[in-house]
């Protein structure tokens, strides 16, 4: 199934979460913290108020609560809006 976002949407995938501490613990996934990285999939058009400021596959971060959750060919993805991305790693 492909997905092609609206407007000023960004559709990306959650980067894992380190499932080891730097000390060398594992951590439980119930007790890892959701990662804020994603890699951007697709992203909309934009807007004439808003332009869409990052390109399908670059590394980006994300406010913590933004972001609408959704499943594809049983993979999590989340849409967020271009305003909710923080920056872009290099």
């Amino acid at each position: 199934m492909k997905i092609r976002p609206l407007a000023d949407r960004v559709l990306v995938k959650q980067v894992a979460a380190e499932t080891k501490s730097a000390g060398g613990i594992i951590i439980p996934e119930t007790s890892q913290e959701k990662t804020q990285q994603a890699t951007v999939e697709a992203v909309g058009p934009g807007t004439e108020k808003e332009k869409i400021t990052v390109k399908p596959g670059e590394k980006i971060l994300y406010d913590k609560y933004s972001g609408t959750g959704i499943k594809i060919d049983g993979e999590d993805y989340l849409i967020l809006k271009n305003s909710d991305i923080i920056a872009v790693i290099e």
